[in-house]
């Protein structure tokens, strides 16, 4: 590094020698005088050498002082330029931070491409991070966030940008791209190379990302509305759980805001109590009577009208409260159950988010013995999906629940590929057949054979069969034909309120004293 003398080392160096030419010119006064230096004991012929000593050792001192200050310049300027790169730089991985990012992104935004060309905004985050943090530690983790960097940036061109931004979420700034299929070329690219093997805490592992794409220009471009489009996308090739790739369209936009607005007003609904228990009966096809109701959420917002269970239980699930909304709905559910007759029992569904957790057992019946109903009263209806996500603390939860006496049914039987399995190692009390197969007997020979196979191979291994769906009678003759015991569709009833599921009681009574 190149020094430019300053006015101090300047002045330093000038006084130096100006001392020594003193001393050497005083030195010299004295010899030509002949006269003798204060110390009688000097002799003249040795001043010349006493001077020159003088004026080397001043040099010497002015040398070293102004190394030392150059030495000390050297440290300052390096210190400064260390704090500029920690300012710009992740630490981890070395590669540009965020409020780096954010400078590029603003460069991209403020210089539109060349005619024909694109910039492209690629947002990146990694599949199953947190399990290689959970299994194999954050050491691990971090050997993972500094190959994915690696990877990318030999994915990417020269003068493109790769940014860590925080945890495993990565950002490319790719300019004057020749089109959008440039830019999908270069994130399979991105997935291809960080889909080889590679070796993290001792283990093969492959990683895989989804990467959401933002295309520049648009309106109204800003750095902060061109990583929240590209996010959009990223959420949309998330749901996906593979490695794939998105981009944002106003479609995917007003998907996004709606699912948004969708969360907020559930967590608003879930505190108020808006979303309710409706009760669809299941009845003995023998003698027509309910046994039974199967508990079913719903939700009328007061604006979006009537939201599916399916779209808002997703949400719940996503967001961390489907244990909330279960224990807020089975309560509202064995309050109503307590009203019915001691023979019927409340089937109630659990999400495959509760089977994963191997307390869940115990918290329902502390649950169902808080509001006063006997275990033998309630079931529980799982499906195979939600077995196979996590098969042994499935196993844990439903061998809680069985010990005190809740019989377990799987639900859509027959729409699985290890139904055999499961009916074996489950030790399951009840099948239901899928609606689908049902609704479709009378008119597919194959599913009339499929329903009649099934119907044969619950009974021959003890187990009580329900079917679902029916909405007709010629398939309530036809399954009563088959030895199916019981029903539930439409032909007996739509979900009920609570308050109407009594109604229902008092109108068998009517009917049968008519």
């Amino acid at each position: 590094m190149r020094h430019r003398l300053t006015l101090q080392d300047t002045g330093m160096l000038i006084g130096a020698l100006l001392v020594s030419a003193y001393v050497l010119l005083e030195v010299d006064v004295f010899v030509v005088e002949g006269v003798k230096p204060a110390a009688e004991s000097i002799e003249a012929d040795e001043l010349p050498i006493l001077g020159m000593v003088l004026s080397v050792g001043l040099l010497l001192f002015a040398w070293r002082r102004m190394r030392a200050q150059k030495q000390e310049a050297t440290a300052r300027m390096e210190a400064q330029a260390k704090l500029r790169d920690m300012a710009f730089q992740d630490a981890l991985t070395g590669s540009p931070n965020r409020r780096c990012l954010i400078e590029r992104l603003s460069m991209a935004v403020a210089s539109p491409p060349a005619a024909g060309t694109v910039h492209a905004v690629m947002v990146i985050d990694l599949n199953g991070f947190k399990r290689i943090n959970d299994v194999f530690g954050h050491g691990a983790g971090d050997q993972a966030l500094v190959t994915t960097a690696q990877r990318v940036l030999s994915a990417i061109r020269d003068g493109d940008m790769v940014a860590r931004i925080g945890g495993d979420e990565f950002v490319i700034v790719a300019m004057q791209l020749p089109s959008s299929e440039s830019a999908t070329g270069l994130a399979l690219r991105v997935l291809e190379a960080l889909g080889k093997p590679t070796m993290i805490a001792g283990v093969e592992q492959r990683l895989s990302a989804g990467i959401g794409i933002c295309l520049l220009p648009f309106d109204g471009a800003t750095p902060d509305e061109t990583l929240r489009r590209a996010d959009v996308a990223l959420y949309k090739a998330k749901t996906t759980g593979q490695s794939t790739l998105r981009f944002f369209d106003d479609a995917l936009d007003k998907q996004v805001r709606e699912r948004d607005e969708l969360e907020r007003e559930f967590r608003r609904a879930l505190a108020a109590c808006e979303i309710q228990p409706f009760f669809q009966p299941i009845v003995d096809l023998e003698t027509s009577k309910i046994i039974g109701f199967e508990a079913l959420a719903r939700w009328r917002h007061a604006t979006l009208g009537e939201i599916p269970p399916e779209r808002f239980v997703a949400v719940a699930e996503d967001i961390g409260l489907i244990t909330t909304l279960s224990d807020q709905l089975l309560s509202m559910s064995c309050k109503a159950a307590l009203t019915w007759p001691e023979h019927v029992r409340l089937s109630f569904n659990l999400s495959p988010v509760e089977l994963r957790d191997i307390n869940r057992g115990q918290s329902l019946l502390d649950l169902i013995a808080k509001n006063g109903l006997s275990p033998k009263r309630l079931e529980v209806e799982i499906t195979e999906s939600a077995l196979v996500r996590d098969m042994n603390a499935a196993r844990c939860v439903l061998g809680t629940l069985r010990d005190a006496g809740i019989s377990i049914a799987l639900d859509d039987f027959g729409t699985g590929y290890s139904s055999l399995y499961h009916l074996r190692n489950f030790k399951l009390d009840r099948i239901k057949i899928d609606r689908s197969f049902v609704q479709s007997m009378q008119k597919e020979r194959e599913s009339a054979e499929i329903v009649a196979a099934l119907v044969g191979l619950g009974t021959g291994l003890g187990l009580a069969v329900t079917a679902e769906g029916i909405e007709g009678t010629t398939e309530e003759d036809r399954l009563r034909d088959l030895g199916c015991a019981q029903g539930q569709g439409f032909l007996f009833s739509r979900a009920v309120s609570a308050a109407e599921t009594n109604q229902m009681f008092a109108d068998e009574v009517d009917h049968r004293c008519a």
